[in-house]
């Protein structure tokens, strides 16, 4: 596809909203066309996925509805917005990934890895990003900076253990994709987490001839 896809991963409170938006102004500088967006959601469809999976419920949500739910927005995500804009040659900055699905699903809920495996390549078929940014924090860091905004969502809400489990295979996905994911270390001052986006997004950019 002519444009990039980027994505942006990581768990609570790690600084990706402030992060997305520097990035975005990154390449807004080199003259890069570049959309953001995020998952689940993305979509008017998806929005509304998104919804019923952080809104708390009196029904729980199994974790196989759950991973349906992620890939139905995921799909709905790809087909309308995704690939649309890297054909026509923008580059496309997405707030989590599936990498999320293998660490909150998998990690998390204990999904089993190739269930998720599968649905990835029912829904993308190879099509992965060119580069995962996932920028890493001590759970208790993260969740003391989620605790200190808003009120907490349906997957805030879980056990330190559920978060631990999820920074568990985020970095084993980093281990297993050291081409593509890249480890950024969060718990530093913003500079320095900027500095080091900046080193792996200034590789992406020359690649692309800019």
């Amino acid at each position: 596809m002519a444009g990039k896809f980027i994505t942006l991963e990581g768990g609570e409170g790690v600084g990706k909203t402030t992060n997305i938006q520097f990035i975005k102004e990154y390449l807004q500088q080199h003259k890069i066309p570049v959309v953001v967006t995020r998952e689940p959601g993305g979509t008017p469809i998806a929005e509304i996925l998104r919804e019923i999976l952080l809104a708390r419920h009196e029904e729980t949500i199994s974790g196989h509805t759950e991973l349906l739910l992620m890939f139905a927005a995921r799909s709905q995500h790809l087909s309308e917005v995704i690939w649309p804009h890297l054909i026509d040659g923008t580059w496309v900055l997405c707030d989590r990934f599936t990498d999320a699905t293998y660490a909150y699903q998998g990690g998390g809920r204990k999904i089993d890895i190739d269930e998720i495996s599968c649905l990835e390549n029912l829904v993308q078929g190879d099509f992965r990003p060119d580069l995962t940014l996932l920028l890493d924090a001590p759970v208790e860091v993260g969740l003391t900076r989620a605790e200190a905004r808003n009120e907490l969502d349906r997957f805030e809400s879980e056990k330190l253990e559920f978060f631990q489990s999820v920074r568990e295979i985020y970095l084993t996905r980093a281990r297993q994709n050291p081409g593509r994911i890249k480890v950024i270390q969060a718990d530093q001052a913003l500079e320095q987490v900027q500095q080091q986006i900046i080193e792996q997004l200034e590789q992406i950019v020359d690649d692309n001839g800019q």
